[in-house]
This record gives C-alpha cells, structure tokens and sequence, in this order.
C-alpha cells in the first residue's frame, strides 16, 4: 500500500519503517526540515535499537522516503497515519494543536479517497472532531474515513514490539475503512481488535494506567515492606507466580517516567474530572509517582544529615534503558534536588546525556562513564539499570568512592552482594546495609 506516517517522533519513525520493511511504500513526513534530511541520509535522530540500520536498508530498496513537503506527502496516498505529539498542557490535558494542524494540511492537500488513521494517543471523541474538521475542508467528492489504531510500542524495544506485538487495535466507525486497515498490518500476523472510535481511544489509556497503577503499588508495598522488615523482592515473586498477577511491572523502583505514563495518566485524570467523575485510584497513582521520585533523596538526606557540599554521582539520566529519552524521568527531580542543596552533581549515561544538558547545561558534569562518575563521590545514585552500570562490582564503588554509600533506586544488587563488599547500600522495599555512623545533624 502507499501509505504516509505524519511525524517522526519515536512511534512515527518506528512504525513508519517497520510498515516499509514489509513491503509498503512509506513516506515519512514531518515539518522538521533538519531532522528530514538526516534522515535522508539514514541517520535516526533517536535513539532506539537496530533502527538506524532498517531506515538505511529500506531507503536502499526505495521502500522509505522521507519528505517535509505537504504534497508530496499527501496526495495520491491510501491511508495517512498521524502519529504527532499531543503533549501535556499545564492543566494535564492533552495539547492537540499539532493533530489539528495535521487535519487541516490533510484536508487542504489530498486528492483522492483516504483514510486517515489516528495513532496519537487523544482524548475520549478526538478522532470524531478530527474527521468533522478534515471533511468540512476537503472537496465534496473526495471521502475520507478516519481509524483509531493506539500504538503500544516500548521505548527501546519498539521494532521488536512492532514485529511480535500481542494485539492490534483497530476503532472505527466505517467496515471498509477498518478492513484497510487491517490489510495493513495483516504482514505482522498479530491478532486484531476491532471496536468503535471512542472504545480505541479508551484502550490506550486504560493500558497505559493499568501498567501505571501496578508500579506504584508495588512501590507502595515496597514502602511498607521497609517498614515492616519484609523484602519486596520475594513478595513480588510470590505475587507474580499467581497467573492472574503475572510478574510484569512488578519491579519496585523509584518511579516511572518518560512519554507515556506521566502525560496518560495526568491527561485520563483530566478527562475524568471533566466527565465529572472522581478517579481516585488513578490520583493515588500520580501522588505516589511524584512521592517515589523523590525516595533517594530523602534516604540520603536521612543517611547524611545533608548532602550540601557533598560530590554525588547519579548513574543512569534515561528514564529506561535502551533509550535516550529524560522526558519525566526520575533523574531530573533526583538531580534538582540535590542542586538545591548546593551538592556536586556528575552524571552518567551512555546515550542521555546530550538531552539531559538542554535541561541542567553545564550546571552538572557529565562523565565519560560509570567508573569516572563515581570517582572521589560521597554519594552514588542508581537511577537507571543500564547494564553497563550493573555489571560493575560493588568493590569497585568501595574502592572509588570517597565513602562507598550507594542508594539503588533499581535493586540492581543483591543484600548478600553488599553485605560481602561492605559498603553502605539503600535499595527498595529491602534491608538497609549499613557501614559507617550515620552523621548527625
């Protein structure tokens, strides 16, 4: 099919080639003229695995072509997925200038029977508003039909996810229409859900809340765990031996981050209360986000009295590994916290720490890795479990650091590990491992 994907952010680019390697002719588009001709030139402007190497192996085989002219983007194409950013207002709502701009350029630029097809995530009733616009522009004679198909892509493993996905969803209003689609996607041989506009829309974020909600539980039972003496690892085992758990997102941590999460579970709340509806599991799931992003810094403000002064290595800027997104990431209230205490924030990442330095610039150092982040360092931090940070041993801290006290915000160590090393060590919903005097205040 001939198909255009509108945008070239992460779901866009990702979905925009994996559609090429299969066989459809694909014209990514995005007014972005800069990162179009990177792009061109098979550079990705994100950083995902292995996508770099699909964008340059189907520009060869002129399956992919990348353009920020409308027409050529537009006109004489079947299907026009719009994949644009609807990002936060400050009210948590959904901002959809970019989508509307994009319906208005489709409507103004096709010329023939199109459907257009919806992945960005929007609220409850967008894509009825959308298609209400597009049609009140294009020529009488011309049909457009519009789909809801939500993405589920994970950072970092979204061509594996596109390939191997567990479900597509598929929302319309109009048989044929979906049907296209269908016949689309038909090459990744994944099971299809249909349904209507507005239950796509709620799919996506019932997802992302649900996955949402079983990370700040477990971070809350991973609170009362430390409280209690208990060890959140081995609940969360018993917990996901049950089917009806599983042990999928069941990691206590400090928190989650990035594109989706945050901005749904902010922009459902705010679809809630607009409906005149209470939601309250999903306004304790952002309260104890917000609270668990601020765990490690106040273990360590317990631990050392106060950190002021003190030089503090945070490992790991991602809000994940495999990707370079800081977008909502725990390190960034780690890190501004610490500069409000006046300590010595370095800093590593393997591939985040470009993006992070639009946000802190010079006011952090940045090193070249883990090893020279910790060096001299009185505090470390693990935000991000990068194997290059788990794989270091724990004397290696020891012999680094000026005191060895590290607060692992991924549990990426065992208890038995620190205990041999004899190092101060603060993970989650675990024992504390302590060896030195706590400084008094």
């Amino acid at each position: 099919m001939r198909v255009t994907v509108t945008g070239t952010g992460y779901v866009g680019l990702v979905t925009g080639v994996c559609l090429a390697e299969v066989g459809h002719s694909v014209i990514c588009y995005d007014v972005d003229q800069p990162k179009i001709e990177k792009l061109k030139a098979g550079i990705s402007p994100i950083y995902e695995p292995g996508l770099e190497e699909l964008i340059r192996k189907n520009l060869d085989q002129n399956r992919l072509s990348f353009t920020s002219r409308v027409e050529q983007a537009y006109q004489d194409q079947e299907i026009i997925i719009v994949a644009v950013g609807t990002p936060e207002k400050e009210d948590g709502s959904a901002n959809l200038c970019y989508l509307e701009r994009a319906a208005e350029q489709i409507g103004k630029s096709i010329n023939r029977d199109t459907v257009v097809v919806i992945k960005s995530t929007v609220p409850i009733g967008t894509n009825e508003k959308i298609i209400k616009q597009i049609r009140g522009i294009v020529p009488p004679e011309i049909n457009v039909e519009i789909v809801s198909n939500p993405e589920f892509l994970r950072e970092g493993a979204g061509i594996e996810d596109t390939f191997n996905g567990e479900r597509i969803v598929i929302g319309s209003n109009h048989d044929e229409a979906a049907k296209l689609v269908e016949e689309l996607y038909q090459p990744f041989s994944i099971p299809v859900v249909r349904t209507d506009l507005r239950s796509a829309e709620m799919i996506k974020y019932a997802s992302n809340t649900f996955l949402a909600t079983k990370i700040s539980f477990i971070n809350e039972m991973a609170n009362l765990c430390e409280k209690m003496g208990s060890n959140i690892e081995d609940v969360a085992l018993g917990m996901g031996l049950d089917s009806r758990i599983g042990h999928q997102f069941l990691r206590a941590g400090i928190g989650f981050g990035g594109s989706c999460f945050p901005k749904d579970t902010k922009a459902l709340e705010n679809i809630a209360n607009q409906n005149d509806f209470e939601f309250k599991i999903l306004q304790s799931v952002i309260e104890v986000n917000s609270e668990q992003k601020q765990k490690l810094f106040v273990r360590a403000k317990e631990l050392m009295g106060s950190v002021t002064g003190k030089k503090a290595a945070v490992l790991g800027l991602a809000f994940k590994p495999n990707t370079d997104d800081v977008r909502e990431a725990p390190s960034i209230d780690l890190i501004n916290s610490l500069l409000n205490e006046q300590a010595e924030v370095v800093a590593y990442d393997p591939v985040a720490s470009e993006k992070m330095k639009s946000i802190f610039e010079e006011r952090i150092e940045y090193a070249s890795s883990p090893e020279l982040a910790i060096e001299d360092a009185e505090l470390a931090f693990i935000v991000t479990e990068w194997p290059q940070i788990k794989r270091m041993p724990l004397e290696l801290f020891k012999d680094r650091m000026k005191t060895p006290i590290i607060l692992d915000g991924r549990n990426c160590y065992s208890l038995e590990e620190a205990r041999s090393a004899r190092v101060s060590y603060i993970s989650i919903g675990r024992e504390k491992i302590i060896h030195f005097q706590k400084v008094k205040r």
